[in-house]
């Protein structure tokens, strides 16, 4: 195994119990009132166990639609039996969206206008994915982009579901002063992380810190329910890209509520195990080991985050630069400790960074280097 820099030295045994309240969010330094997320039912129950089971004090049961999803591959048109809020397309052969479309069919079974894919998504060198807004739509049609091969999509519905019982702390969660929605508290279903005979599909692994990356998520800007976009976020990058969980380890809205991502466990930081190791996620293609994504919500092309939201994500670099003991303004050498391939970037970086992608956005892009700056000195 290739050893990291050492300027990302050792740390001491942290623990979430140490550090972490409970569940309603906040934005960062705002004042300390959960967020209400769901509709809560009455009676308790304990966070480590399935949906709807009884458990200990200190949670609540709280309702979240289930998500609803439908499969499909290639062009053919697909109907769904539920309104559509997103419609995930991924495809191989090529990153460019040339060529692609989508047009959207209405409740009363009206076609809509072929619109373009978009140009601005997270895509790699070897295909691209996109979640397009689909404005309860019944159904829909896409044209593949030039040169794409393996066009899958997945029509989702994370609103209007039966709703479920999740278990979920009833204070506020943090990490070293820093609020944030749990996994419990955005609704995250927990099976969507196992295979169908039980196993899971992509088990915790779990390298020293080395990097922070910062994406945008490529979805509608003034979402009024952005709990819900993580949620189909979450099926897309688990059941579609067939990631077995979110690609990152953290998301941010633009009220700057700050949501916890990858599932890490239960008995270290979100986002760490106990030893103060990071788990892998997905969310830059070869470089994912020892590499923390950061995800502001909304499409950051042509305008900045809000001022929640960069507030909140310097807030939390700050926090994860401090608990690694590392310099936010600095230049490393990324060193992948699973198979040695290199990769000098800057300590936080932006997705194009790494690759050829427009993410984070050409605007967000252009605010790395205040954002080292202010997380360096505190602002």
């Amino acid at each position: 195994m290739t050893v990291p820099p050492t300027s990302h030295r050792a740390r001491s045994r942290v623990t979430r119990r140490g550090l972490i309240g409970a569940a309603g969010a906040v934005a960062a330094g705002a004042a300390l009132t959960p967020v209400v997320m769901a509709n809560t039912t009455s009676g308790t129950a304990d966070s480590g166990t399935p949906d709807g089971e009884a458990g200990t004090a200190g949670t609540t049961s709280e309702t979240f639609p289930t998500t609803r999803a439908k499969e499909a591959t290639g062009e053919e048109p697909v109907e769904a039996a539920f309104p559509i809020g997103y419609v995930g397309v991924r495809w191989a052969g090529t990153s460019g969206t040339a060529g692609g479309g989508i047009r959207l069919t209405d409740a009363d079974g009206g076609k809509g206008a072929w619109k373009s894919l978009s140009d601005s998504g997270c895509s790699g060198s070897n295909g691209g994915a996109l979640l397009i807004p689909a404005d309860q739509a019944s159904g829909y049609e896409l044209k593949a982009p030039d040169g794409a091969t393996g066009l899958r999509s997945l029509a989702l519905d994370t609103t209007q579901g039966p709703q479920r019982e999740v278990a979920v702390p009833k204070d506020t969660t943090r990490v070293r002063g820093v609020a944030y929605l749990s996994r419990a508290a955005w609704g995250a279903d927990e099976a969507l992380r196992f295979k169908a005979d039980g196993t899971e599909n992509s088990p915790t692994a779990y390298y020293p810190f080395q990097t922070i990356t910062v994406h945008h998520t490529d979805t509608p800007n003034g979402d009024p329910d952005p709990a819900a976009t993580v949620r189909a976020i979450y099926q897309f990058h688990a059941i579609t890209n067939d990631w077995g969980d979110i690609g990152y380890h953290f998301l941010i809205d633009e009220k700057g509520h700050i949501y916890e991502g990858r599932y890490s466990g239960d008995d270290g930081i979100p986002a760490h195990d106990a030893d103060g190791k990071l788990v892998t996620a997905f969310h830059v293609g070869g470089y994912n080991s020892g590499n923390l994504g950061i995800a502001l919500l909304g499409t950051l092309v042509d305008q900045g985050p809000t001022a929640a939201a960069r507030t909140a994500l310097t807030s939390l670099a700050r926090v994860l630069t401090r608990l690694h003991g590392v310099d936010p303004k600095s230049q490393v050498t990324y060193t992948n400790p699973i198979n040695g391939t290199k990769k000098d970037v800057p300590e936080i970086s932006g997705h194009r960074d790494w690759m050829e992608t427009d993410c984070p956005g050409g605007t967000m892009y252009g605010e790395l280097a205040a954002l080292r700056e202010a997380v360096a000195d505190g602002r």
